[in-house]
């Protein structure tokens, strides 16, 4: 095999390592910690490419033998992952304890530093190889993304056989493999090297104790197991979830009861998914006998008012609602349940559980909500959106990052559309104080109301335990007796009227009392407002009912509380003290001074005489300025590897979040989306000698904004196609967008390597610090402003690399406009 050729392989198998250990950082720690986390670990990680562009500027005269410098990177690689990984479980970082433990920082940047080895590794060895292989840079980069497209799938596929610490080690033995390929060593070492990767393959699937996951002590299954008499029944792993199941005779799991009630539910085993998010799988043997307890539960009252009701449960996971819907009489109820491993959980516990899911009373369906949702089937006398989240204060705006496409006002609208003549949308959530949660789940069901045909003020009915609020929307308006008959039922178990249609104050407050009834005030007062948007902008926390562009449920934030915000920092027991959305903004503040060091970084270092970097010449030899009479500086040179950076991500990401709706969980969109994008991409790269840059960045432009325009119909109609059906659109879809996204970066960096060879390792470490930037800014803008302005902002970032590609390449010495086409 041609050395060329041996070397494009090995980048392949590099860069698929690369991403699949990227997207398994994310399933580790959203495990090991929280959401938060894992996205800061590795949006900083990632630095670790534009490091790399910097460093092969400065320092090439160290690499003079390409072919044992790429075989050192690849086994870089291998010894970091692993490394980095290690270092993490032997010092884990406590984002609990930083405002109080000064150490915690120190821990988190050498957290930093070593999970961005082994992108520095991966980086390093792809910028090489662009600076290296003259007239090959499509080719190149084709390979580098058609790896990462693979590794993409491989991080979903793979952890359901090896769980997400065995895809570390799986990850490790790609970079050897990818070491072997680009040394091509002679036999004893060739067999040295293969028994390594094999050692770490088979490692992988028999994974050490030493090497398990270490969970952050304040997560639910961490505190589970700290029962006396506990003990672990059940642990999986696929590549959306880890589902762990515990018994102890101390778990105990019933909100929503009245403080009138002194029921006890019976043995019950704790279902956790993630190592978090608590649900009760209960010992039962008939529903009959939980009648008495659920009697006392907010609900106990959609099925009071609809008696043997066609029951629809969105989400029930270990299946305490399924139980009280046939306790209290449902003819039958409709489980959709999203995740695999849950239903295998449930069903591990045969007998002692009831064989749930497998009653002939309980038709189950194992897959997305929504998707159930936008198809056309049965209508439902009840549908309930279950509560599957534990209690978390969000004053502080700590747990805001995450997409949730079951609060948004189309999917309300879409539940509302399935309901029968007068049938109840259930919605549960935490009481919070001051209200929040709550009041935006209000508010959607005001919105959905509306847009079905229905008057809010007269279909919806709102109720209050001491820990959670009950949110009754009916298609239609309620009847006086069923206004009667909410009355009796709240009054007899304590439970408080939040809202009704014929509400009066004094009706409000009288059990679980607070201080103010703040609850009563927050729903009347947004369903009298005159002006509801001027009220909703006017209220202290951000409740507006999110749209699918905008599905940040649990994202609260307004500027205004920042006084607040750092007024409470280090005095709440919350993530990095309680600095909640300050954190991501700090953190691109970050990016930004690192990305920005890395970039200029290079202009302290020599510029010899320029020339082409060969096998065995420093990669940095050449780097001068430009000739006198041209046109273009160093900074206009390297501006359209930046623009490129930002640009890519800036699409990407959005996409990626968005098509989380389409194809119903992050993992299957991270392997949807970047595996497209990046595949085609690939091809996009092989084929761009046909293409000159410039006319690639006005394709890339126009087919953005198409894509913006198009969004609304991962919404609705073709979110009710079956899962391979949508797969199958994710991939043709998006297989244009990636074929023209991958088709500027070559071109322009064979044009740059034709004239500044010594220039295309900076524009490579260029490129890549910009792209880390621009996904923490892209996080940030659809928080704020949702993903089509992200999208805008994706295409403004492309016009700005044509603008400035079109400028460097001006010179008054030649007619040719750009870059000439080979």
């Amino acid at each position: 095999m041609r050395r060329a050729t041996c070397d494009l392989l090995a980048l392949f198998l590099l860069s698929a390592a690369a991403l699949a250990f990227e997207v398994n950082l994310t399933r580790l720690f959203s495990v090991a910690q929280f959401y938060h986390f894992a996205f800061m670990t590795v949006s900083l990680a990632l630095l670790g490419f534009g490091a790399s562009g910097t460093f092969l500027t400065l320092a090439g005269g160290i690499i003079r033998r390409p072919a044992r410098a790429l075989s050192l990177l690849g086994w870089g690689f291998a010894l970091t992952a692993v490394g980095s990984y290690g270092l993490t479980l032997a010092l884990p970082f406590d984002s609990f304890r930083v405002a109080l433990d000064a150490w915690q920082w120190g821990i988190l940047a050498l957290h930093y530093v070593a999970l961005s080895l082994p992108f520095f590794c991966a980086g390093a060895a792809t910028g090489l190889l662009l600076s290296l292989q003259r007239g090959r840079v499509g080719q190149t980069y084709a390979a580098n993304l058609a790896g990462s497209g693979l590794g993409c799938l491989l991080a979903v596929v793979l952890p359901s056989r090896t769980g997400a610490e065995g895809m570390v080690l799986l990850t490790a033995g790609l970079g050897g493999l990818s070491a072997l390929l680009f040394s091509r060593p002679r036999w004893p070492g060739a067999l040295l090297q293969l028994a390594a990767v094999g050692g770490l393959w088979l490692t992988a699937f028999h994974l050490p104790p030493v090497l398990e996951i270490r969970l952050s002590p304040y997560k639910g299954l961490s505190y589970a197991l700290l029962y006396p008499d506990s003990r672990l029944l059940f642990r999986a792993w696929n590549g959306i979830s880890r589902v762990d199941v515990v018994e102890s005779s101390l778990i105990r799991s019933l909100p929503g009861q009245g403080i009138a009630c002194r029921g006890q539910p019976p043995p019950q085993r704790a279902l956790f998914v993630d190592g978090d998010d608590l649900s009760p799988i209960t010992h039962v043997t008939d529903p009959a006998e939980l009648a008495p307890l659920t009697d006392c539960l907010l609900t106990a009252l959609p099925y009071r008012l609809r008696p043997g009701a066609r029951t629809l449960v969105l989400d029930p996971r270990g299946g305490w609602d399924l139980w009280v819907a046939l306790a209290e009489g449902a003819r039958s109820v409709t489980a959709v349940e999203m995740k695999p491993l849950v239903v295998a959980a449930v069903r591990a516990q045969g007998d002692w559980a009831g064989n749930l899911y497998d009653r002939p009373d309980v038709t189950l369906f194992v897959e997305d909500g929504r998707a159930f949702l936008a198809r056309a089937g049965l209508e439902y006398d009840v549908i309930l959106m279950a509560l599957s989240a534990p209690y978390h204060p969000v004053t502080s705006g700590a747990y805001s990052l995450a997409e949730d496409y079951r609060y948004t006002v189309e999917s309300f609208v879409a539940a509302m559309r399935r309901l029968t003549d007068g049938g109840l949308f259930v919605v549960v959530r935490w009481a919070q104080s001051p209200p929040s949660e709550e009041v935006r789940a209000f508010a959607l069901a005001v919105e959905a109301v509306e847009r079905t045909g229905g008057d809010p003020a007269r279909s919806l009915v709102a109720l209050r335990s001491y820990n959670q609020v009950l949110i009754l929307a009916r298609r239609g308006p309620f009847t006086p007796g069923e206004l009667a008959a909410i009355r009796a039922f709240a009054a007899a178990r304590s439970l408080d009227l939040a809202y009704a249609p014929d509400i009066r104050p004094e009706e409000a407050n009288r059990y679980n009392v607070m201080p103010t009834p703040e609850h009563y005030l927050a729903f009347v007062g947004l369903m009298e407002a005159e002006d509801r948007a001027r009220w909703l902008a006017d209220y202290p926390f951000d409740v507006a009912p999110p749209p699918d562009d905008r599905p940040f449920f649990g994202h609260f934030f307004r500027w205004r509380q920042v006084p607040e915000v750092l007024a409470m920092a280090g005095h709440v027991w919350q993530p990095f003290g309680g600095a909640g959305y300050l954190v991501p903004l700090a953190l691109l503040g970050i990016a930004v001074v690192a990305a920005g060091a890395l970039i200029l970084l290079p202009l302290a270092g020599r510029q010899p005489q320029r020339g082409q970097p060969q096998r065995g010449q420093p990669v940095g030899a050449g780097l001068a300025p430009a000739p006198a009479g041209q046109p273009q500086g160093l900074p206009l040179r390297l501006a359209p590897f930046a623009f490129l950076g930002l640009g890519f991500m800036l699409v990407e990401i959005p996409l990626l979040q968005r098509f989380i709706l389409f194809l119903g969980h992050p993992a299957y969109a991270m392997a949807g989306v970047l595996g497209a994008l990046l595949l085609f991409s690939g091809l996009g790269s092989f084929l761009s000698a046909r293409v000159s840059p410039q006319r690639a960045l006005e394709r890339v432009m126009g087919v953005v904004v198409l894509y913006g325009l198009g969004m609304p119909l991962l919404s609705e109609p073709l979110l009710g196609m079956p899962f391979w059906a949508r797969a199958a659109v994710t991939v043709l879809g998006l297989a244009p967008l990636g074929l023209v996204m991958g088709m500027p970066f070559p071109r322009l960096l064979g044009a740059l390597q034709e004239r500044e060879p010594a220039l295309v390792p900076w524009a490579w470490g260029v490129n890549g610090a910009l792209s880390v930037v621009a996904s923490i800014l892209a996080a940030l803008m659809a928080l704020s402003w949702g993903f089509r302005a992200v999208l805008v902002a994706g295409a403004a970032a492309y016009l700005g690399a044509r603008l400035t590609s079109a400028w460097a390449w001006q010179s008054p010495a030649s007619d040719a406009a750009e870059p000439p086409t080979r």
